[in-house]
């Protein structure tokens, strides 16, 4: 079924309503879309919904889909890991890169886009598949990414595999880790463990699923 901006809109309100639920304020907690192995019509929906902050995770699809927009329409968010040969094809889409996590990537981010607006990843988990630096390394990245001239925000992290209930003391962690750090964005939450990231502090989720389905892959 084609994807709509009023399908968009119902169901970007029940996110809404869950990040209420959970004791969050509406208007404090960006909702990113996440768009990621979906066609540029996912986009448009997002838009039509009102939605702004667009997040993909490859940097091919994040180069097509923004080609299918004026400039300035969305402000693109890039999830995946940053490679490094991948940046100068992005640096004048990303507005915000959400997933630093060393300092070569910060370096050619800084190289190809002065200035730039980057979260830093923390593998708050543990778990060897996920990306981020550890916990312990989170604060000299930041003030290396900070030297570098970029504009670190915050942080970002994916929550532990399982029930939503594992994600908590990670997000705790992380929540723990800006706050020390003074960093006002905390990435974190997507469709399964939103509440949990909610109740934790997040300022910024990640919804693929919730707006749009499950996603097919385009490749």
């Amino acid at each position: 079924m084609a994807l709509t901006g009023e399908g968009v809109a119902e169901r970007l309100a029940d996110v809404r309503g869950r990040i209420e639920a959970a004791g969050g304020d509406q208007q404090a907690v960006t909702v990113v879309a996440v768009t990621k192995d979906m066609e540029a019509e996912a986009v448009a929906a997002a838009l039509a919904a009102g939605l702004r902050e667009v997040g993909e995770n490859r940097a091919e699809q994040l180069r097509e889909k923004a080609a299918a927009f004026p400039a300035g329409t969305v402000r693109w968010h890039y999830l995946g890991r940053v490679q490094r040969n991948k940046v100068a094809r992005l640096a004048p889409i990303v507005s915000l890169w959400q997933g630093v996590d060393r300092l070569a990537a910060g370096a050619e981010i800084a190289r190809q886009a002065p200035g730039a607006t980057v979260l830093a990843q923390v593998n708050v988990s543990g778990e060897p598949q996920k990306h981020g630096c550890r916990p312990e390394e989170a604060a000299a990245l930041v003030d290396r990414l900070r030297q570098f001239g970029l504009d670190v925000r915050g942080l970002m992290a994916v929550g532990a595999t399982g029930p939503p209930e594992a994600a908590r003391p990670g997000f705790r962690l992380l929540r723990q880790l800006a706050d020390e750090l003074g960093l006002p964005e905390r990435s974190m939450g997507m469709t399964d463990d939103l509440e949990v990231a909610v109740e934790e502090g997040t300022t910024m989720v990640r919804i693929g699923r919730a707006l749009f389905g499950e996603r097919q892959s385009t490749t």
